[in-house]
C-alpha cells in the first residue's frame, strides 16, 4: 500500500500539464476578423445579413416547444438544414416538424432518435448529419431533465440521471460536434440552454440536482470556450428563466407560479419565442465576437 501511494505521489511530482493553445487573431487564423459588409447593401440588406443564420443545426431535445421554436427561428433566418434529435417524439413535435418541412421546402430537415448519454449515439447523430446535410455548423443542446425533490430525498439515480443528461449529455454532444468541425477546419458555434437555476437558488420547489447540473454548464462553456477558440469555434450559454412551456402547466404548480410571479419584475413567465432572440445572436455573424458569455433571458428574475 506505501508503495503504491509512492508511486502515485512520484507520478504525480513527474506529470507534464497539456497546454492550451490560443489564436493569434490573423486574418489566416480561424479566429480572424468577418470581413466587411458587401458596399452595395442597402441598411435593411445589412440588418438582414448582420443576424442571417449560415449552415445547419443540430439542436438536442429537438422535440421539445422551446427547440421546436428555435428550430422555427433557425430557419426563418436562413439556416440551410435542422438536426433535431431527441430520445422520443411526440405525435405533436413529429406534427410540427412535418409543418417546418412544409413552410420551408429549400431547407433540409431531420428527425432522429438520440441518447445523449451514450457517446455512441451522439457519434452516429453527427455523421449522419454531417452525410446527409453536409455540415453541422451549430450546436444547440436543449436536451434535458428537471427533478423537484428535496435534496434529503434525492436518491443516486435520480442524482446521476440529471447529471448525466443535462450535464454529461450537453458535454458529450459539444465533443462530438466540435471533433467534427475541427477535423474539416470548419468555424462553429455551440450553445448550451442553461438556466436561472444556474445562478440562483429557486424559490420555493426544491431541486439541488437540477440547479447543479445547470451551474456547471456555465463553468462547462467557459472552459471550452477557451480550449476550442482557435478552432474557430464559439461556445456560450443561454439561462432561461421560467417559460411557458408543458413543464410548467397544471394547477398543480398554481402556487409555485404566484411565488414566482411575485419575485419577477415583468411578472410572467417567459414565450418560447422570447428566447429566440438570443440564440439567433449567439448562432449568426452579429455575435463573432462572443464566446464563453451566458445570456440570461428571464424577466429580470436574477435581479431580485
Amino acid at each position: 500500500m506505501a508503495n503504491s501511494t509512492n508511486d502515485a505521489r512520484e507520478s504525480l511530482a513527474s506529470r507534464i500539464l497539456p497546454q492550451m493553445t490560443f489564436s493569434d487573431g490573423s486574418e489566416a487564423s480561424m479566429t480572424g476578423p468577418p470581413p466587411p459588409m458587401p458596399h452595395y447593401l442597402t441598411g435593411e440588406g445589412r440588418a438582414v445579413k448582420r443576424f442571417a443564420i449560415e449552415g445547419n443545426a443540430m439542436l438536442t431535445g429537438g422535440g421539445g416547444t422551446l427547440a421546436l421554436t428555435t428550430a422555427r427561428a433557425l430557419l426563418e433566418h436562413g439556416a440551410s438544414g435542422l438536426l433535431l434529435c431527441d430520445i422520443s417524439f411526440s405525435a405533436q413535435a413529429v406534427q410540427e416538424i412535418r409543418s417546418l418541412t412544409d413552410d420551408f421546402p429549400s431547407a433540409e430537415v431531420l428527425r432522429i432518435v438520440v441518447d445523449v448519454t451514450d457517446e455512441a449515439s451522439l457519434h452516429r447523430a453527427v455523421e449522419q448529419g454531417t452525410t446527409h446535410l453536409g455540415s453541422i455548423d451549430i450546436l444547440i443542446c436543449f436536451a434535458g431533465v428537471v427533478a423537484c425533490t428535496p435534496a434529503i430525498d434525492t436518491s443516486p439515480h435520480e442524482w446521476r440521471r440529471t447529471l448525466d443528461i443535462n450535464t454529461t449529455g450537453a458535454f458529450l454532444s459539444a465533443q462530438a460536434v466540435a471533433r467534427s468541425l475541427i477535423a474539416t477546419k470548419t468555424q462553429g458555434s455551440i450553445i448550451f440552454i442553461a438556466s436561472i437555476s444556474a445562478h440562483k437558488t429557486n424559490f420555493p420547489q426544491p431541486q439541488a440536482a437540477y440547479n447543479a447540473s445547470k451551474a456547471a454548464l456555465l463553468s462547462l462553456k467557459g472552459s471550452l470556450a477557451a480550449e476550442w477558440a482557435v478552432h474557430g469555434i464559439r461556445v456560450n450559454s443561454i439561462s432561461p428563466g421560467y417559460m411557458d412551456t408543458v413543464l410548467n402547466e397544471g394547477e398543480g404548480l398554481a402556487e409555485a407560479k404566484r411565488v414566482w410571479f411575485e419575485r419577477n419584475p415583468m411578472g410572467r413567465m417567459g414565450q418560447p419565442e422570447e428566447v429566440t432572440g438570443a440564440v439567433m445572436l449567439l448562432c449568426s455573424g452579429a455575435g463573432s465576437y462572443m464566446t464563453g458569455m451566458d445570456l440570461r433571458v428571464d424577466g429580470g428574475q436574477c435581479c431580485i
